[in-house]
């Protein structure tokens, strides 16, 4: 799957997520340097986007939040 079609996949679980309106936050703005790091480093995108979906599936709230 294109980054960009994983990226739009995982903004929309996170939009969709019922947890508090601060966890949605920081997801997504987890998510939105994922998505500005594609421009410079696929890869290291790719690493980050694949540890935040696991992160997601397995219940876990953004580090630091």
């Amino acid at each position: 799957m294109r980054p960009a079609d994983r990226l739009t996949e995982a903004h929309t679980k996170v939009r969709t997520l019922q947890v508090p309106e601060g966890v949605r936050t920081a997801l997504s703005r987890k998510l939105l340097v994922v998505t500005a790091g594609v421009k410079h480093d696929l890869a290291d995108a790719a690493r980050r986007l694949d540890g935040s979906m696991k992160d997601l599936g397995e219940g876990r709230s953004p580090e630091g939040d």
